[in-house]
This record gives C-alpha cells, sequence and structure tokens, in this order.
C-alpha cells in the first residue's frame, strides 16, 4: 500500500478509480456528496498543484489547517501530503507556517494569520466557491479549480515531514501510516465500507488516514443524526460503524 500517504492514497484510487471512495453526509444541511476515487484524486491533485506551482512550497513547509471533518478537507489534507507539505492541523503552532487553510467559521472566529497565503473554505454543498471572501484570504476552491487535475510532482519521502505535534516535534509519513494502521485496528476497520460519525472521532487520524491505511471506502457523517446510522449503514451498504453507536 506504500510507506507515504500520497502512495497509499494512490493504491486505494488505484484499485479501481470508478468506485465510491468517500461518501459524505451533512445531517445538519441534508447535504449528500459521493466522491469516486478518481473525483477525489483530481481534487487532490488541483490542491497539490495549487501549493507547487501556485504558492512555491514543498517538503520544509508547513501548512495550518484550521477545518472540520468535510470532504473538501480530505482534499487539502491529501494535497499537502502530496506536495510534501507538513500539516499542522488545528495546532497554536499554525501562527507560524507558511500557508494556512481554514473555515468561514473559524476565520470568523479569528484563527493566527501570518502567511501570505491563506485559503478559506466555506464548505456548501456541492463544492460552491463563497459568495463572499473575508479581506485578506483567498477562496479555495475558485483557487484549486485553475490548476491541473494531475499532479507530476516528484515523490514524497517516507521520512517526510507529515504531521506536526504540539511539541513541535515531526511525525514522518511512514509513522503516521504506523498509527492509521494502529487506530484502524483499534476501530474495528479492516475494509470494505465504513461508517464514520465525525461528530464522534473527529481528527483525520481516524476518519481519512485509518481507513485508507487498510483500503477502507469512507461513508463520513457530520452533524449526526444518531437515528439515522443503522438505516444509512444499510443503503451504503456498509460493513462497520465507527461512533457512539457502538
Amino acid at each position: 500500500m506504500g510507506n507515504t500517504v500520497p502512495s497509499l492514497f494512490a493504491a486505494n484510487v488505484g484499485r479501481d478509480p470508478s468506485l465510491p471512495l468517500l461518501t459524505f453526509y451533512d445531517d445538519a444541511t441534508g447535504e449528500r456528496i459521493e466522491l469516486s476515487g478518481a473525483t477525489l484524486a483530481n481534487w487532490v491533485a488541483k490542491t497539490a498543484n495549487l501549493l507547487v506551482d501556485g504558492c512555491g512550497l514543498g517538503p520544509g513547509d508547513t501548512a495550518g489547517v484550521w477545518l472540520p471533518p468535510h470532504w473538501q478537507t480530505s482534499a487539502v489534507l491529501l494535497g499537502l501530503w502530496s506536495a510534501g507539505v507538513t500539516v499542522a492541523y488545528g495546532e497554536p503552532t499554525a501562527a507560524g507556517t507558511d500557508i494556512e487553510f481554514a473555515s468561514l467559521r473559524a476565520v470568523e472566529a479569528g484563527v493566527p494569520t501570518g502567511p501570505a497565503d491563506r485559503f478559506v473554505l466555506g464548505l456548501a454543498p456541492m463544492g460552491l466557491p463563497l459568495r463572499e471572501v473575508p479581506a485578506g484570504w483567498a477562496d479555495y476552491v475558485i483557487s484549486a479549480r485553475q490548476h491541473g487535475d494531475y499532479f507530476p510532482g516528484a515523490a514524497v519521502a517516507a521520512d517526510t515531514g507529515a504531521l506536526l505535534k504540539t511539541d513541535g516535534s515531526l511525525d514522518s509519513h511512514a509513522t503516521v501510516l504506523e498509527r492509521a494502521q494502529t487506530r484502524a485496528a483499534e476501530l474495528g476497520i479492516t475494509g470494505g465500507r465504513v461508517l464514520i460519525d465525525a461528530d464522534a472521532y473527529p481528527y483525520p487520524l481516524d476518519w481519512l488516514l485509518a481507513p485508507l491505511s487498510v483500503g477502507a471506502s469512507v461513508v463520513l457523517s457530520v452533524n449526526t443524526d444518531l437515528s439515522k446510522l443503522p438505516a444509512r449503514a444499510g443503503s451504503e451498504q456498509v460493513g462497520v460503524t465507527v461512533g457512539p453507536t457502538l
């Protein structure tokens, strides 16, 4: 499956790019969107090209990410890791990063701002752009769509930094994938289709990397109406549900 996040992701997509890889539900808005491996890979490539060609970033650079569980968050994270950029996910240390990605809610709440490149996500249904962009920020959706669907960048090394921890140390890609496999075992994820209540498991290691580490397809639920989970698991042909219903 590979010893870096981008090689792992490519292996998952490569089995059959037409199959659903991430299906997203938001019970607050009624949104359901299904992304095949090919579709998610296009978003990931656009994000990586935005980082490398648009912002001049790569290994050794760090991104502050202030985003909730969402299908667009998966594109941002996988794009960052594909470009070799280290992720500081919702950490105070993100104030000293080279680029920032934040939800509109986080921007309005006052996330740390420092780098010149700052991208805001409205997280609107169907990936619609923002009607009004906060001053000092660029709309991620509009910016990413200007870039190509294929990322030709250099392969990321297993010892490249993937996650910046609160103590300032780095977890490499290889270490992060080891942690992801451990979490998959702890959560009972072995492959197939897995339904994850991201309200209960909001950290990307659980809802994104753990399923990918064992080749699972993710049904991601946010603002979850717990009464809907059993029927959702049935309609999505889910083998395992990860959430408070366990």
